[in-house]
């Protein structure tokens, strides 16, 4: 039995969530029960998204309908489902088209639009629902100058249905706009709701020197039946609603009474009017065209103009919207909105031809009022055209730069937007609640007790505050994530293309983080902050570090990862640009760091992300890795390609493991097994640091016999695959043996290297990140005094010359005020944090607290 509470909010609109299940203690085809706090039977529709090598059930993914909420779930395996009960979603075909019903609202799919109509019961709300595009062939002119723009249409060319109820329908689009922006949309239906999640993603294909994305969003055409002065616009600012009507009552110099005045501004009919002002009706302007324009993350505008030909008038501005609106009347209309509406600005909420039959509301994902969309890289080069050139760059700026390579074709972006269709005006407060349903979407959750019960993941522990020094670590810990959280604030980690990632290293002498800076700017997953964020998640259960590392999925699987052209399936080292380092690797796109929210959530664009590396191995045919710093000879060969045994196959090792649980893909679990039996049965095991692997057998070359160190090997998610496939217990001959020795050796004492290896080894750095393998060989041992050993390393971090890593050097933990002339605004900082250190402190600590734990000791 599983208790499930919300993240951190109720949802009334229909909630979909998975759950871990131990090893052997549910089989595939058991059915579930769900039941609320009062012990209730509540109707849950359920199915299995993870199996565990014996055919168990790992992860099971669950939906329940709309409806009051309870303030606590109990979900079992059981003998028998529960009864639906009255409300199901229906999905049926006629004339060619798709209609899926909730119960309360129907949509109409077909014609090549996300929905022709949507209607509440025998009334239809919306018609026309679609997605539409406005392009340049130039950049936006920084002073005079025109630029013509081409408006389309997005065209849906294939619709499926992945779920078909009868709590849950999932339907999914497929199409362009035009001969450009492939894209994918996904349309969320629970049984009894009335709103309908939309899951927008697109893929940019365009020629960046010509192609200027100037406008991107989705619109619907409203069906307007009520008088104009029953007509309402609502749109959010930062607290409330901008509250008016297409014929404003209030104000005039004729008093329409009280209670007039005040059923308008609570959306509700306005009644019998006074004759003074009824039979002067119209002379009252109707205002029909609404607009609010976030810019920035700091500030949007609003105004409104009477109809198209006419002058705006302009009204009070704010900061951050929370990107929600409603249009229609007293007899119903549309709310419609964006999550992280202002996070991802420039966005947009237009309404236009309010006081006319038909209005229509646009949902801009990038706002028609900010310069194009431009993707071209940031600099010219430099003269950096042979790889010695580049090598240079590398060692001055960070930034491993090649011409061509710094290319955003294949990168790609999804929002999510919603649709509700209402039968009248809803209420300011109903207003605000749906705002926030759409800002941060409702999640039950089990706790991290049980998940951790579920042994999924690898290493974690929940938190130890057991003594001083183990509370000392649990407040570092809690430290790190805060100033992350703090500092995507200060520095306005926001944006389109930005939401999502953070900064990779700072720079204490401007009190800012090196966003200019080569490969010191964005940080594109480096050193595993994807990994070291969900695991905090997971031992604590906090749902602000739910959402920090659901926004950081969305980024680093989308933007930083190619689905398209030559490089799909592959990632981008960090850089200035997103897209913009020549290092294009499978450490980047791991599925690794996809998996926790695929399985907390079983969101389905996140399985699409895991379904693009069905095949990883193969993206080696694309480009070597190291092809700027061999200095063997070497092409990529598909009977021997290199991949490295660190990164490369720990990325690898993800992927396939993935698509084994997940889908029972045979291939996959064979690559797995056949790598892992050849690094075991290496001379030098994973030492060995290159194999080559047989593409057409899965199987790597085992004759090699050498010894190559590199420090990145273990930072991109290795020890942590590698502890959960020994614990697997897969019967792989050799693998474990392979991987304790790599795990006891690498900060062992020379001498020891040199007895067990023949030879020093070199390479060695970032201590106290590599801290958590001596641990992991410890207690794998029960050797205490190699638990001890572990310990000093991670609290020394001694003859770390690469990264320096300051955190174990400093005392106290604190963040220094930097105000006044010096700063654009004051801050708060931490110079002594990076990126690569604050994300490997997280995960050494994580994995040495329930490894060695009990062999911490006060300093």
């Amino acid at each position: 039995m599983t208790v499930l509470r919300w993240l951190d909010r109720p949802g009334d609109q229909g909630v979909t969530w998975g759950v871990p299940w131990p090893r052997g203690a549910v089989e595939r085809d058991t059915p579930f029960a769900l039941s609320d706090a009062e012990g209730r039977p509540v109707p849950v529709q359920s199915w299995v998204t993870a199996t565990w090598p014996d055919g168990s059930v790992k992860w099971s993914a669950h939906a329940a309908g709309a409806g009051p909420h309870s303030e606590h779930y109990r979900l079992e395996p059981a003998a028998q489902a529960a009864d639906l009960g009255e409300n199901a979603v229906t999905v049926t075909r006629r004339d060619g088209d798709l209609i899926v019903g909730t119960g309360v609202v129907t949509w109409t799919i077909g014609g090549g639009t996300v929905a022709r109509s949507i209607s509440r019961g025998s009334r239809e709300i919306a018609r026309n629902v679609r997605l539409v595009s406005l392009r340049q062939s130039e950049p936006t002119p920084e002073e005079d100058g025109h630029v013509a723009r081409e408006r389309s249409a997005g065209v849906v060319e294939s619709v499926t249905v992945e779920q078909d109820g009868p709590l849950r329908a999932v339907v999914r689009l497929e199409g362009r706009h035009g001969d450009w922006l492939p894209f994918t949309v996904r349309l969320y239906f629970y049984a009894g709701a009335e709103q309908v999640r939309i899951l927008h993603t697109f893929v940019w294909d365009g020629d960046p020197e010509r192609d200027f994305l100037a406008g991107l969003g989705l619109s619907a055409d409203v069906v307007m039946r009520d008088e104009p002065h029953d007509r309402h616009v609502r749109l959010a600012g930062s607290d409330g609603f901008l509250t008016e009507a297409v014929r404003g009552l209030t104000g005039l110099r004729r008093d329409p009474g009280e209670a007039a005045r005040r059923a308008q501004v609570e959306g509700r009919p306005a009644g019998e009017l006074d004759p003074e002002v009824a039979r002067r009706l119209h002379l009252i302007p109707t205002w029909g065209d609404y607009t609010l324009d976030q810019s920035s993350a700091d500030g949007y505008t609003l105004r409104k103009r009477t109809k198209e030909g006419h002058g705006w008038v302009t009204i009070p501005a704010g900061t951050r919207s929370a990107g929600y609106g409603y249009v229609g009347g007293v007899s119903g209309g549309l709310g419609f909105g964006l999550r992280d509406f202002w996070r991802l600005h420039p966005t947009r909420l237009d309404v236009r031809n309010a006081a006319t039959d038909v209005a229509t509301v646009t949902i801009w994902l990038w706002s028609p009022s900010a310069p194009a969309m431009d993707l071209r890289f940031y600099h010219d080069g430099m003269g950096q055209d042979t790889f010695e050139e580049q090598l240079e760059g590398l060692e001055i700026t960070y930034e491993d730069y090649e011409p061509g390579f710094g290319d955003p074709r294949g990168i790609a972006r999804t929002h999510e937007l919603s649709l509700r269709a209402h039968d009248a005006t809803p209420t300011a407060d109903e207003l605000a609640a749906h705002a926030a349903a759409v800002n941060a979407p409702a999640l039950l959750a089990a706790s991290p007790e049980r998940v951790r019960e579920a042994d999924v993941f690898g290493v974690w522990g929940l938190p130890d505050r057991s003594t001083p020094a183990h509370a000392e670590i649990e407040d570092r810990l809690d430290f790190l994530f805060d100033l992350y959280e703090r500092e995507r604030e200060q520095r306005r980690w926001y944006g389109f293309w930005d939401y999502g990632d953070v900064m990779h290293t700072y720079d204490s002498d401007r009190h800012t983080w090196r966003y200019d800076v080569g490969g010191y700017a964005w940080d594109n997953s480096e050193l595993s902050p994807d990994l070291w964020l969900w695991l905090q998640y997971l031992r604590t259960g906090r749902a602000d570090v739910f959402r920090f590392a659901e926004a950081m999925c969305r980024h680093t699987g989308e933007v930083d990862v190619y689905h398209l052209g030559r490089w799909k399936g592959l990632g981008s080292r960090h850089n200035v640009q997103h897209w913009g380092c020549s290092c294009k690797q499978l450490r980047i796109s791991n599925a690794a760091y996809r998996r926790f929210y695929y399985y907390l959530t079983a969101d389905e664009r996140t399985g699409d992300l895991m379904d693009e590396l069905s095949v990883p191995e193969e993206t080696f045919l694309a480009i070597d890795p190291l092809r700027k710093v061999r200095e063997d000879v070497y092409t990529p060969d598909r009977s021997a390609l290199s991949v490295g045994l660190g990164t490369d196959w720990g990325s690898l090792a993800a992927a396939w493991l993935t698509r084994w649980e997940r889908h029972g893909d045979e291939r996959a679990r064979d690559r797995l097994l056949g790598t892992m039996a050849g690094i075991g049965a290496m001379p030098r095991r994973f030492l060995t640091g290159e194999g080559r692997l047989d593409l057409d057998t899965g199987r790597f070359d085992t004759s090699r016999d050498q010894i190559s160190i590199s420090h990145l090997s273990s930072l991109f998610g290795l020890p942590e695959m590698c502890a959960e496939l020994i614990a697997l217990d897969l019967d792989v001959p050799g693998f474990e043996r392979a991987w304790l020795e790599y795990c006891r050796l690498y900060l062992a004492p020379p001498e020891q290297q040199e007895a067990e290896t023949g030879r020093r080894l070199s390479g060695i750095s970032l201590i106290q990140a590599h801290s958590r393998l001596t641990a992991y060989a410890a207690a794998r041992t029960d050797d205490a005094e190699l638990a001890a050993w572990a310990w000093r390393k991670f609290r020394l971090g001694e003859g770390d010359q690469l990264n320096r890593n300051p955190l174990q050097h400093q005392e106290n933990w604190e963040l220094t005020l930097v105000d006044g002339p010096r700063v654009p605004h004051p801050v708060h900082e931490a110079p002594f944090v990076s990126t690569n250190s604050a994300a490997q402190y997280g995960l050494a600590a994580i994995h040495n607290l329930v490894l060695i734990g009990k062999h911490l000791t006060a300093r």
